[in-house]
């Protein structure tokens, strides 16, 4: 792995750490980026699975989630063995310290323990780079969410 962040990466099952993963996706997707408050939070938050990368005085840095099973096939092609990997946020004062790699590699962790064999992304089109360096490939044109330039990438399990 050899990604050394700040933080302990958890899975948000509880009701606190929950919120404290939207609250870090209002921050970076509603406040900095623009995104409409509607479309941010979705049916899909209830059957994700959450990781919250927190500091070790609590404070929470990164949040991203994981569909999987019928929740991330339409997001996948079809193909029920890929994830799909979203809502990677990470507070601006964590940016650049390894926080977005750990909470991608424990988001891949909870796809390997469901089974799955890849995970599919849309990454906003100034990341490519940092998922391309956590080994995954872009495919496909540029298309537009939320108003902001996306590609899509996957990377085998």
């Amino acid at each position: 792995m050899g990604v050394s962040a700040p933080c302990t990466v958890r899975v948000a099952e509880d009701p606190a750490y929950r919120a404290a993963c939207f609250a870090v996706r209002k921050e970076v997707f509603v406040v900095e980026q623009g995104v409409a408050e509607d479309i941010e939070y979705d049916a899909y938050d209830a059957v994700a699975v959450h990781v919250l990368a927190v500091r070790e005085d609590g404070l929470p840095l990164g949040t991203g989630r994981l569909l999987h099973g019928e929740a991330a096939v339409a997001k996948t092609g079809g193909d029920p063995s890929v994830g799909s990997l979203g809502r990677l946020a990470v507070s601006r004062e964590a940016r650049g310290l390894g926080v977005g790699a750990a909470l991608v590699r424990a988001l891949e962790d909870a796809a390997r323990a469901r089974g799955l064999t890849a995970v599919d992304l849309h990454a906003q089109t100034h990341a490519l780079g940092f998922y391309e360096r956590l080994g995954y490939a872009a495919y496909g044109p540029e298309f537009p969410d939320a108003g902001i330039p996306h590609r899509a990438m996957r990377r085998a399990l």
